[in-house]
Formats: structure tokens, sequence, C-alpha cells
């Protein structure tokens, strides 16, 4: 990274952290615009490849919404040798660019999470990437690394919703109309609350909304975007596939690294497939965060789960745990 770039990082952590000169506290992201009828948005393949019926059944749900769709040219690619990403990663980081910076496309969707979202950051031309106008990026699990690298070098908020190209999308209405609830009429979507949330460390807080997948955070640490808005913000968790003693290693290299120094409270998701049991992770996450003194609430629905809830990334917002919510200050998009 030269140092030009280097530089704009560390304004923009400034800027959004809160840690800058005279600043007074963290600030909230330039939001994009609302989608309407007749947008053109783009799917993209960022990380593991996306199985075709998957993606073109997400393209019909799509245009059915009102939005003209494309496809990047590599969306349908594999990786020759690395079966677990979508080609190669070159290809990948173009197709994102190119769907950023064209100023036809008013949204960008990920078709699929998985692997390899990390590989091709530096690849980015953030530089060309800061003069285009900001749009929806929509996407999560190992999209967490896009949302952490867009709010540190573009100043945008990003949208933690399902990938297109799964299950997590595709045959899942309820997740469809969330996601297309933020996406067109974001001031609907102001208060996100789950039957079952409770709190685990009782309190109310107020701060920016960051964070994602457990994994991916633990995985970015003492990379450029890695600071982000922990100072000041509101850590938002979930991850899957992980059992509770690799869940416990990670929280604890976080804590142990300062990473968690500075936030202000902690909305916790789902944890599908994390065995032994999801009490057991809520018992641990109970232990680990409970020393930061700071309000946790338990059960949100987002993450790897049917139905999940749509959250914008770096807008304000209120954890209440008494009440079970996150209320928004803002709509998600403008």
């Amino acid at each position: 990274m030269g140092s030009d770039v280097g530089e704009s990082v560390a304004e923009v952590r400034e800027e959004f952290t809160g840690t800058g000169a005279g600043s007074a506290g963290p600030a909230t992201l330039r939001r994009p615009p609302r989608l309407r009828p007749g947008d053109r948005v783009r799917l993209v393949a960022p990380c593991s490849p996306v199985p075709d019926e998957r993606l073109d059944a997400a393209v019909e749900i799509l245009t059915g919404w009102g939005l003209e769709v494309e496809l990047a040219p590599h969306v349908r690619d594999r990786h020759p040798r690395l079966p677990y990403l979508a080609g190669h990663d070159e290809d990948r980081a173009a197709d994102l660019q190119d769907a950023w910076c064209d100023p036809d496309v008013r949204a960008v969707f990920c078709a699929r999470g998985g692997d390899g979202a990390h590989r091709m950051l530096d690849l980015l031309d953030f530089d060309a990437m800061r003069r285009a106008q900001p749009k929806a990026l929509i996407g999560f699990s190992d999209i967490t690394a896009l949302h952490e690298a867009f709010a540190v070098e573009l100043g945008v908020t990003t949208v933690h919703g399902p990938v297109v190209g799964s299950l997590y999308f595709v045959g899942d209405e309820l997740a469809q109309r969330e996601l297309r609830t933020t996406l067109f009429t974001p001031e609907r979507r102001m208060l996100l609350t789950s039957p079952g949330a409770r709190a685990l460390v009782p309190g109310r807080a107020e701060g920016v909304l960051f964070g994602g997948n457990l994994s991916l955070l633990n995985d970015g640490l003492a990379t450029p975007h890695s600071r982000l808005s922990t100072n000041g913000g509101i850590l938002v968790l979930e991850d899957i596939n992980e059992d509770a003693a690799r869940v416990d290693r990670m929280l604890t290299h976080l804590l142990r690294t300062g990473w968690l120094d500075g936030v202000r409270g902690v909305a916790i998701g789902t944890w599908t497939d994390c065995p032994p049991a999801p009490e057991a992770i809520a018992d641990l996450m109970r232990d680990r965060l409970s020393y930061l003194g700071v309000p946790v609430l338990w059960g949100l629905e987002f993450g790897h789960c049917a139905a999940q809830l749509t959250l914008p990334l770096g807008v304000m917002a209120t954890l209440d745990t008494e009440r079970a919510h996150l209320e928004l200050a803002v709509p998600g998009l403008e």
C-alpha cells in the first residue's frame, strides 16, 4: 500500500472512530441512496463459487422487484486450482471495482460469502473507488472483510444482509422481504429485534454499528482496516461452524489485542452449527464480554439463519437490552 493511500486510511479511520484532533465522538458514514424500481444493479462473486441455479433464481427475484439486473463478467467463474474461490483474485477484484465505479449501477449485491474476500482487498484501487458515488453494498459472512474496508477506505455505510446466490436468500421469502424493505423503504426498518432477544449484560448504549462475522474480524487483525470503529461503536457478531472453544479463542484474541477497547455495546446474532449448543455459546459470550463493562444483547436473528435481519452498518444506533432491540438514529439508506 502506498503512503498516500495509507494516509487516507488513517484520516478516514480518525473521522469515523472519533479519534482525530478535536473530534467529539464517532461519526456516521455517508449513506448511499435507496433503491427505486428501474434502478440498475449488479451481482458480483468476490468470494466462493455460486451455484448457477441459485444465481439464476436470485436474478429472477431481483428482477421481480423492478430492478434491472446485471451479472458481473466473472460471476460464474471457478478457480482452476482452488475450488473454494470464484475465479482468480484479480478477476473478482475487477468485477467488484467495476461495479462500484460504474455510475449507472445503483447497488452491488454479493452473490455468496464463503472464502476469498481478504485475498483480493489489496487489488482494489480505492483511489478510483473513492471518486465514485456511494451505492449499497449488500452481503454478509466473508463479506465482513468488505464491510470493514469500505467503511475505512470509502467512508460509506454498507448493508449486512443476505448473499443473494444462496439459500439465505433464494427460497427464503422473509429474508427477501426484510432486505427489500431495507433497500427500498428503509424508514420502515428503524427498530431491529427478534422474539428471543434478551440481555446477557444489561444496559443501554449509543454508537455506530460495525462488525459482522467473528472469524473474519479475527482474521483481519493487524491489517489496514482492522481498527474500523471499535472506539465508540456497537459491535455486531455472528458466526457458523465454530465450536465453543474456537469462539473462546477468537474472542480472547480480540480482547488481548485491545481491538475491543472503547466498544460501547455488543449485539449478538446467530451461531449456527456452533457446538455444543446455543446456550453454551451464550454463556461463553457472557463470560468473555462482561469484562468490557458494556451492554450485551443476545439473540438477534442476523447471520447464518433463516429469515435473517438486515443490518445497515456505519449508522448510529441505540442498543437497549431492556427492550431487547437496536434502534437506528437514521434510515440505513438515504
